[in-house]
């Protein structure tokens, strides 16, 4: 068993039950830039009181890797976000989920991480299992814009280099509530700024406080899950299980939302447990 794979789908579950509520705040009519930064705004303190309180907050230059992490976040968000203007969901979502192969491959490639067959299979698993649950027939014929090819790509390197660099700080002695707190003031920082600058005034939307504190709770478990895990174990196995949390979500859709289950969603769900089970044993 891969060490620390128990953290990781720990972190892909608090993952996916975060992606439920900002599919509900949507739903609400809450814009993705307002509620990025009322979630920053409650995760910030939240972490960084947690990591004071439980004598985790330990300041050192490594830490500096949690604050390049925070930056690539909110990069690859915005970026993510800015690619839907002109092109579709269904294309750009399973592009930009794809930011786990460049991690995996980077940890091989810099990190000197091991590259086994049945590494290479959970992650051909896993990009199946992506194509299957978020592509609808016919969309891959969808040609997306230039622009919002190219900011899509940017938003799919800088998440990737976002889960390298919790590793990096982890291997240089950061610890990970110290690591998450770095990231935290980085992210609330430039998502506060990027929200006001436009209009120069921030909007709060009335009941958006409810669903961001939510997914606060949610990315502050998972991101120390996700960390304590790649204390343990490899990150070109540990990330891509922690970003697999669309089995869950899709799980959660036809559950709770009543979302239909074809055969194609079903098909999908099947191969990503497959994944799952060979990043475990690789």
């Amino acid at each position: 068993m891969t060490p620390g794979i128990g953290l990781a789908v720990g972190a892909m579950f608090f993952f996916a039950v975060g992606d439920i509520i900002y599919k509900r705040a949507a739903a609400n009519g809450i814009g993705a830039s307002q509620f990025i930064m009322l979630q920053a705004w409650a995760f910030c303190p939240g972490i960084t009181l947690y990591a004071w309180a439980t004598g985790t907050l330990d300041v050192h230059l490594s830490a500096l890797w949690g604050g390049l992490a925070g930056f690539c976040a909110l990069v690859a968000l915005y970026n993510f976000a800015s690619s839907l203007k002109q092109g579709a969901v269904s294309t750009n979502a399973p592009i930009f989920r794809l930011n786990f192969t460049i991690t995996a491959a980077l940890a091989i490639l810099l990190l000197g991480e091991a590259l086994s067959l049945s590494k290479v299979a959970a992650i051909a698993c896993a990009l199946v299992a992506i194509w299957l649950i978020l592509v609808e027939p016919g969309s891959a014929v969808v040609r997306p814009s230039a622009a919002s090819l190219t900011r899509v790509l940017v938003a799919t390197l800088a998440m990737g280099l976002t889960n390298l660099f919790y590793k990096i700080g982890l291997q240089h002695g950061a610890l990970p509530e110290t690591m998450v707190s770095a990231q935290a003031w980085v992210f609330c920082s430039l998502a506060t700024l990027f929200h006001w600058w436009p209009e120069r005034r921030l909007q709060i939307p009335a009941g958006a406080w409810r669903y961001s504190t939510l997914v606060a709770v949610t990315q502050v478990f998972g991101f120390l899950l996700l960390l304590h895990g790649l204390m343990l174990g490899p990150a070109s196995v540990l990330v891509p299980v922690a970003q697999m949390g669309f089995v869950i979500t899709s799980l959660f859709g036809v559950v709770l939302f009543k979302e239909s289950l074809t055969l194609r969603r079903s098909a999908g769900l099947l191969v990503g447990v497959v994944a799952l089970a060979l990043f475990a044993v690789s």
